[in-house]
């Protein structure tokens, strides 16, 4: 698909990129919920993790085929997605709450969006709206509140350690699936997905032996919140939504969004992952709960509703759309992707819009949707 999309940046692409991350975050947040009966009938977490990566992976073939020639075009980057955005989260996060209390592990994690601010501002060099930065501190604020943090805390070195990894390896999500639309090779979103799973499925086959697992178990009933059903109910609902659903629409949403916003917004994953505990399990809300979930929501809407950062002194660039360009100091226009830097190429007689997002990410004249 071709970059010259005009939604990409615009208001409509923005809604459009807002609404898939909100669906992610949904999507994402139901995985606990569908995944604790199977545990409490006998499975292991990790092999719960197996079964949800390897039973997306199966189910997404199809479109790993169809997109086969990326693996020529980005063979690095689908690995890398693979190994940290799958695997990577996953193995990380269970190991750390094998050590560490489970809401105490959920929120190191979700220290992500502030570490994906700090790497985009410090490594990349681009340029982070105000917004963003206050909506990300809201929000991990908030995180605190809904896990109750204070409760049961205990230092764990390796425990602590195990979770900061799933943070940044949650920043690799966003920064590779961003990656994945940039340069002269894009990637469809789709075969991200696709091939991730599959590669996390093969990394997460090595590390959880499930051929030790008793799959029969599958076979039969779980119980949830005091009712039985069938063990393949919640297990079709955590690969089909929780992860197929999950994965395709969050790699999607951050080519319409820029990383921290779309980061910011996944922060509602731990408020949908609550809600339906409370809701399937019994797991019942308090007073701090609801705070902090109101706090999330308001860190999530400040980040995505924030005005770009500014890159040097706006322009009118000639063209069809009207758009606004920065300039460097000699008239031309300067590229967000050059680190802030950089490379000035004139622009002026161009229809075509120059983003600046959140991230002063560069223009996306080369970009897949």
């Amino acid at each position: 698909m071709h970059s010259s999309n005009p939604s990409l940046g615009s208001s409509s692409g923005r809604t459009l990129g807002l609404s898939l991350a909100l669906v992610s975050a949904f999507a994402f947040g139901g995985s606990g919920t569908a995944a604790k009966p199977l545990i409490e009938a006998g499975l292991s977490p990790l092999h719960v993790v197996w079964l949800r990566v390897t039973g997306a992976a199966v189910f997404l073939l199809p479109l790993a085929y169809r997109h086969r020639a990326a693996v020529l075009r980005r063979p690095g980057l689908l690995l890398g997605f693979g190994l940290l955005a799958v695997a990577g989260v996953q193995a990380c996060y269970f190991a750390s709450i094998s050590r560490i209390p489970v809401g105490v592990a959920l929120l190191i994690e979700y220290l992500g969006p502030p570490l994906l601010i700090g790497y985009v501002k410090f490594v990349q060099r681009k340029p982070i709206s105000r917004g963003a930065a206050i909506g990300a501190g809201v929000a991990v604020t908030g995180l605190a509140c809904v896990v109750e943090v204070w409760n049961g805390l205990s230092f764990d070195a390796l425990g602590v350690l195990f979770a900061l990894g799933a943070a940044c390896c949650q920043v690799g999500y966003f920064v590779m699936a961003d990656a994945a639309g940039q340069g002269d090779r894009p990637v469809d979103p789709l075969a991200v997905s696709a091939y991730g799973l599959l590669i996390g499925s093969v990394v997460l086959t090595v590390a959880t032996r499930p051929w030790q697992a008793d799959w029969s178990l599958l076979g039969g009933d779980v119980v949830m919140n005091g009712h039985t059903l069938p063990a393949l109910i919640p297990a079709a609902w955590m690969i089909l939504v929780a992860t197929v659903l999950a994965y395709l629409t969050g790699v999607i949403a951050v080519r319409h969004l820029s990383p921290p916003v779309a980061g910011v917004v996944a922060n509602l994953e731990a408020i949908v992952a609550t809600v339906t505990a409370w809701v399937l399990l019994g797991e019942h809300l308090g007073l701090p709960q609801m705070t902090g979930g109101l706090l999330v929501l308001a860190g999530a809407f400040a980040a995505q509703s924030s005005k770009p950062a500014a890159v040097g002194e706006p322009v009118v660039v000639s063209g069809s759309a009207g758009v606004g360009a920065s300039a460097g100091s000699d008239g031309s226009s300067t590229s967000a992707g050059s680190g802030g830097g950089g490379d000035q190429r004139p622009t002026a007689g161009s229809d075509r819009a120059v983003e600046h997002a959140v991230s002063g990410r560069p223009s996306r004249t080369s970009r897949g949707d």
